[in-house]
């Protein structure tokens, strides 16, 4: 049996676990944030999904995209919804705790890629 073979059910587990990772992530992270804002233990959780996502889900391709849409992802999560308050009473909250919460979830996974990329950029080239 060729490697290529016994590589191909390997790679789509991870892939799987992955997206599994980042899909139960993203629920965490709304539920969380509507809900149960500054838990502790959801804010793991979501590291710990962050790691996983990191390092089985996001590809050479896919590193700078990802990058780039993290950063913009934790620059808002900086509570810039609180005057929707005004509208809807605790909806700007929620939608704080919502982003800041898929902000956590990103940023283990960002640092992964982002070491990733400059290591990369590190490797002697053409």
């Amino acid at each position: 049996m060729s490697q290529d073979k016994v590589a191909k059910p390997q790679s789509r587990a991870i892939g799987i676990i992955g997206m599994i990772a980042f899909f139960v992530g993203m629920i965490i992270s709304l539920v969380g944030g509507i809900w149960f804002r500054d838990n502790a233990g959801i804010s793991l959780a979501l590291v710990v999904m962050g790691i996983i996502v990191g390092f089985f889900n996001i590809t050479a391709k896919e590193a700078m995209l990802f990058l780039v849409a993290a950063i913009a992802l934790v620059v808002v999560g900086s509570g810039s919804f609180s005057a929707l308050n005004h509208i809807f009473d605790g909806f700007g909250t929620a939608l704080n705790g919502i982003v800041g919460y898929i902000a956590t979830f990103m940023v283990p996974a960002a640092i992964i890629n982002a070491i990733r990329v400059m290591w990369k950029l590190a490797q002697p080239g053409d």
